[in-house]
């Protein structure tokens, strides 16, 4: 006889993430569009986390306490990880994990020490971003340094869309536009940085153009989306097929 165990009120809830509080249209592929996850999550907005207080140099403090109480209140629904919509919010990495006791995915930039390991020797992991505001704090906050894995860093350029849309906080955009940055950083990163063996999309907008940015310069692509997926299948989230 099988017992069940009951504890809480919903169940099944594979991921929870931490939401800026924005109001940008958001497409399948993006962490805060539903569609996108082959699994069910829960969302908790941070009242007030604007992208603009987040994506400086220096990320407002102030945010931290609310994110910490956003992502125990994640934990208490039953979610097996939790994920955030802004790969900046890696500088509240160690204090968000310390806060919880399940994984916590802030920033696609956990991956880079990993990509760095299976890219050959001699090539460098191409960072796209935004806005140039990335820092050593942020690499830093999820577990490495610039000074010790070789990566290039690129960020939009002047009179690109795409951030007046998600940093300025747009609500309407222009998909085809969009799409057309976003590829169009690829592109020149990887011919800046020729050296360039592999692209970590550090922006979580970036994500719905994952497969475009891929096809346009034939290297791998890591985003927010390889990063909780590796995680779902390690945190339970499936089987394989049973006989095999």
């Amino acid at each position: 006889m099988s017992r069940l165990k009951g504890g809480r009120t919903l169940y099944g809830l594979e991921l929870g993430i931490l939401m800026l509080d924005t109001r940008f249209p958001r497409l399948p592929g993006d962490v805060g569009n539903a569609e996108t996850w082959p699994f069910p999550v829960h969302y908790r907005v941070v009242q007030g986390a604007d992208p603009s207080r987040i994506m400086g140099p220096d990320p407002d403090p102030s945010l931290l306490a609310p994110f910490i109480d956003a992502a125990r209140d994640l934990e208490r629904l039953g979610v097996r990880a939790i994920t955030t919509s802004c790969g900046f919010l890696a500088v509240f990495q160690r204090e968000l994990q310390a806060a919880v006791a399940v994984p916590v995915l802030t920033s696609a930039l956990l991956q880079v020490p990993f990509v760095a390991r299976v890219i050959p020797p001699g090539r460098r992991v191409g960072i796209l971003t935004e806005r140039p505001n990335l820092t050593e704090r942020h690499f830093n906050g999820v577990g490495w340094s610039a000074r010790d894995v070789p990566v290039a860093v690129s960020a939009m350029p002047d009179g690109a869309v795409f951030p007046t849309v998600f940093i300025d906080n747009q609500p309407t955009a222009d998909r085809s536009v969009l799409e057309r940055d976003a590829v169009g950083l690829a592109l020149s990163a990887v011919k800046e940085h020729p050296d360039t063996a592999a692209l970590v999309l550090e922006c979580t907008n970036f994500v719905p153009f994952s497969a475009a940015m891929r096809a346009a310069t034939g290297l791998p692509v890591y985003d927010l989306y390889t990063l909780v997926m590796q995680s779902h299948l390690a945190t339970g989230g499936a089987e394989f097929p049973r006989g095999l």
